[in-house]
Order: structure tokens, then C-alpha cells, then sequence
């Protein structure tokens, strides 16, 4: 009967075995798996306590992690519970011999499990600090069973030991027997698949967000205006989505995520303008109308010089042809005529000058002038041909109605999100990041269907899409480090988009959570100058 009981029982460990390794290999969270890995093996050998250590980075020694003792109640290591602030047990003595006087490091070392009847009746090893813990909580350490995990490669990657098998009717501490022997090397073996693949999978999510990071910092480089948009943007992008998660009445109460949501949209919006590492730098950064890698405005500077030059060059010759009959009347007025022309060129200059700032908007008026300038003054040019003071490039720059880029420069800049949705569509991305090309691709196109590059609705987005238009937006509105602007006060920059929501610009319910939950307030608290943030 006895022998029927114990076939049961092992059974149901086999049973409980499975079970606990198909929930091993489910397991995404690196801190979860490794509670998940000892709380499973003192349930499969009915351990009271427990310890699991792992290797450290330069594989010299073991760290703990983990600390479990049920009878003490005492749990430490684990999420939201007292961190283990234990000395490393180096693997290795200060001469190069192995440190075999540890058990945990013993078995790391020979890579060979260790079972030990009673610890206070063993003279192989050091238990010394075994001891202590027990004078200290009146604990008495019986048996151990200690066993190396080891990875695909054949590397030690950590330790589980054991402590104390009770038995489960009485209560009595007795020895590991060798059927839980050989289910904790059993489930030490899954237990390291499953680490090492998450240490795996962890590894290469780091390494691509690295990755990202780096493109990042690329266009920074390259554009000290922009990079900073490549960061805050995703931040915003991510406070809003929080915000729309959270809510419960509306459309947005439909709207959930998980972690790897998060993590999926996390990534689509640092790579939401990866396309502008191939946009020329002159016209990311272009801060004038005339500025290519230089601004030009020089150029017409040093023309309107030449031009004054000529003026005074001619009033003197018309007054040399006074000579030698002197007219002071005459000379007068061609020294007040002198004075006139002058004072009207430097006039023209400096509104050409102020013309080439840029702004919100140019008066058609204010066009008509910088063409009349362009066409009036004639200067000769190093081949002494009379020429139109400003080329046909030169006036077109000039009369830029809003900002500082022309049609074709905008063409250019608007050229970056094709760039941006071939160059991600182009890449393999594993399932739970598939949607990264539509969320980031989106980020310009407008709910009335009127946006670019695809002229998509409100329907064919989905929420994350519209998410980042809304916060590229908000950031682009009050970014303080744009070269052609100041950043704008948080009422100018909320009045203008709730004009575009009502344009069919920006999504009208992600803007009501956007304003409603202050998602605003808290990214000025964070990345705006005090002095924006106006009531």
C-alpha cells in the first residue's frame, strides 16, 4: 500500500514536473522566472528553504538572488521584497586553486549535484554562515541538495540549492531521497533552458533598442535641432498612451495594453524619424530662408555694398563735372541725393535681412517688395555685366510665405517618412513587433485623409498611429531648441491644436484625453522651460 502511495506521489511530481516547466518556458519576465524556478523546485521536493544564485557577468563568481525559508516566513530577492545584500562567493582563492571549501561553489565549479544528509554533521564543507543564520533565527539547517544549472553551451550559469526536505505529514526534516534528487537535476535542466533563453531574448531586445538609440544619437549629431525631438517624442507618445489605457468612459475605454504593447509602441516612436538620417543637413537645420550650408544673406550684403559704392562713385563724378565753375547750390543737393540713396539702400537691406528670418507668415505685400528689390537694383558683377540684384533662387528663398523652407525643401523634409516606412518595412520583424512601420509610418498623415506620404483616414490608423501624430506635434509646437523659433507657451501651442482637431487634423478623442488627463502638464513639467507653462 505504502509502495502504491509513493508511485502516486511520484507520479503527481512527474505530473507537477510538466506543468511547471511548460510555465517556465511561458515566462517573459527575467525577475518572475527566477521566483518561478525555486518556488517550483521546494514545492517538487519539499524543501522548506531555498537559495538560487547566479553567475556574475565575469564568471568569477556566484551572487545571490533569491532567499526563501516557509517555516521563517522569510522571502528575499524577489519583486517587491528586501533585496539580498550578500556578499559574492568567488569561485576561485586569491592563489588560482578552486574554492571548495563552499558547497554552492563546489558544485558550480565540478558542475555536480551535492546531497548532504545534515550540514552540521559534515566536515567537507564550510557551512560557518549556515550556522550563524541559524543562531540568529533559531533555525536549525539540515539537509542540502545542491545543483549547478548549466546552459546549451555547457556553462555553469547559476546554483539551486535546497534545504531541509520535510516531510508533508509529520512535519520532520529529513534527507532529499533519490527520486527529488533526480527531479531537481531534472528541473534544474528546464530550469536553465528557460533562463538562458530569456537571458537570450533579453540580450538581443537590448541590443536592438541599443541599436535604435544609436540611430538616434547619429541624427543628433548630425542635427543638434532634431534630436532631441527623436526623445521626447516617444516619451509623450508613451505618457499618452497611459493615459488612454487608463481611461474608462469614452471610445478610449476600449483601448488596452500589455507590456509588449508598451514595448511595441516604445519602439515605433524612437524610430519615428529614422528616415532623417538621409535628409541633407542643410535642410534639417535650415534656419534662414537663404541658408544652404551657408546663409547667403552675406552675399546680398556685399552686393548692397557695392551698390552704395556705385551711388557715391556717381555723386562724385556729378559733382567733379561742376568743376572748375563752382556750384555749392548744386553740390548741395547732389550730397543730399548722396545721403538719400544710401539711407534707401541700407533701408532695403535690412528688410531683405528681416525677410530672411522667416516666420508665421509673409505679406503678399512684403512678396511683391522683395521682388521689386531684386529687380530694380542692378550691380555689376566681377565680369562688369549689369545684373539683377537677387537671382531667381535668391527671391523665391525670400518670399517663403511661412518658415524658412521652400516647396522642394519641404518636399525634401516631407521625404523622410517615405524614407523612414522603407526603410522599417524593409526589416524582419518578429511578430509581437510588427506593427512598429504603421505606428511610426503614420505619424504625418491626417484624419480627414489629407496628410502624407499614403493620404490615410482616421479609420485606416490605429490608435498608436495617431498617438504619435498628436504628440509629434505638441513637441514640435513647443520644442525650445528649433533654429527659426522660440518654443511656444503651453495655451498657444494647445490653442493652435485644438484648432487642428477641429480641421480634421489630429484625432479628436486621443486630444480630449490629451487635454482631459493634463498628459500635456506633466511632459512641460519634465522637458519645458518654466517659463512656457502658462495658465
Amino acid at each position: 500500500m505504502a509502495e502504491k502511495e509513493d508511485l502516486r506521489s511520484l507520479l503527481g511530481r512527474l505530473e507537477q514536473l510538466n506543468e511547471v516547466g511548460a510555465a517556465l518556458s511561458r515566462e517573459r519576465d527575467l525577475g518572475r522566472l527566477l521566483e518561478l524556478i525555486l518556488d517550483a523546485a521546494q514545492a517538487l521536493t519539499g524543501a522548506d528553504g531555498g537559495t538560487l544564485y547566479r553567475m556574475t557577468e565575469d564568471r568569477g563568481a556566484l551572487r545571490f538572488v533569491l532567499m526563501r525559508t516557509h517555516s521563517l516566513q522569510v522571502r528575499r530577492g524577489g519583486r517587491g521584497e528586501e533585496p539580498l545584500n550578500l556578499p559574492l562567493l568567488p569561485l576561485y582563492l586569491p592563489d588560482g586553486s578552486p574554492n571548495e571549501h563552499l558547497v554552492a561553489v563546489y558544485a558550480a565549479v565540478h558542475d555536480t549535484m551535492i546531497a548532504i544528509d545534515d550540514a552540521y554533521d559534515s566536515t567537507r564543507f564550510d557551512f560557518s554562515g549556515t550556522r550563524a543564520f541559524d543562531e540568529r533565527t533559531g533555525y536549525r539547517s539540515r539537509s542540502f541538495l545542491t545543483v549547478p544549472l548549466k546552459n546549451h553551451d555547457g556553462e555553469i550559469i547559476g546554483v539551486l540549492q535546497l534545504i531541509n526536505a520535510t516531510d508533508g505529514l509529520t512535519g520532520v526534516v529529513r534527507s532529499f531521497s533519490p527520486a527529488e534528487q533526480r527531479i531537481a537535476e531534472s528541473l534544474s535542466s528546464q530550469a536553465a533552458i528557460a533562463l538562458t533563453n530569456r537571458l537570450l531574448i533579453d540580450q538581443l531586445e537590448q541590443l536592438f533598442e541599443s541599436f535604435v538609440n544609436l540611430i538616434n544619437q547619429a541624427i543628433d549629431e548630425k542635427s543638434p535641432y532634431t534630436g532631441g525631438h527623436c526623445q521626447r517624442v516617444p516619451r509623450l507618445t508613451m505618457m499618452l498612451a497611459e493615459a488612454a489605457h487608463a481611461a474608462t468612459q469614452g471610445p478610449l475605454a476600449v483601448f488596452t495594453m500589455t507590456d509588449r504593447d508598451r514595448h511595441e509602441l516604445k519602439m515605433a516612436g524612437l524610430l519615428h524619424d529614422c528616415g532623417k538620417i538621409t535628409t541633407p543637413v542643410h535642410v534639417v537645420d535650415k534656419a534662414t530662408k537663404l541658408q544652404t550650408i551657408y546663409d547667403r544673406i552675406g552675399l546680398i550684403d556685399t552686393r548692397f555694398e557695392v551698390l552704395k559704392r556705385d551711388v557715391e562713385i556717381d555723386a562724385l563724378r556729378r559733382q567733379l563735372a561742376l568743376r572748375p565753375c563752382v556750384d555749392e547750390q548744386a553740390e548741395a543737393a547732389q550730397a543730399e541725393h548722396l545721403r538719400g540713396e544710401v539711407q534707401r539702400l541700407d533701408g532695403e537691406r535690412e528688410f531683405l535681412r528681416t525677410c530672411n528670418q522667416g516666420g508665421e507668415a509673409m505679406s503678399a505685400a512684403d512678396e511683391e517688395r522683395v521682388r521689386r528689390i531684386g529687380e530694380e537694383h542692378r550691380w555689376r558683377g566681377p565680369e562688369g555685366v549689369p545684373t539683377a540684384l537677387l537671382t531667381a533662387d535668391e527671391v523665391e528663398n525670400l518670399t517663403i510665405r511661412k518658415g524658412t523652407l521652400t516647396q522642394a525643401e519641404r518636399g525634401i523634409i516631407n521625404d523622410h517618412i517615405v524614407s523612414t516606412i522603407r526603410m522599417l518595412e524593409s526589416l524582419p520583424w518578429p511578430r509581437h513587433l510588427r506593427n512598429v512601420p504603421e505606428y511610426a509610418g503614420g505619424h504625418h498623415e491626417r484624419m480627414d485623409g489629407k496628410g502624407y506620404p499614403r493620404g490615410l483616414t482616421r479609420e485606416q490608423m490605429s490608435w498608436q498611429a495617431r498617438m504619435l501624430g498628436i504628440a509629434d506635434i505638441f513637441e514640435a509646437l513647443t520644442a525650445m531648441d528649433r533654429p527659426y523659433k522660440h518654443g511656444m507657451k503651453l495655451s498657444q501651442a494647445l490653442s493652435i491644436m485644438r484648432g487642428m482637431r477641429d480641421d480634421g487634423h489630429i484625432d479628436p478623442d486621443l486630444f480630449d484625453v490629451f487635454v482631459g488627463e493634463k498628459v500635456y502638464l506633466r511632459y512641460a513639467h519634465e522637458f519645458l522651460d518654466p517659463s512656457q507653462i502658462d495658465r
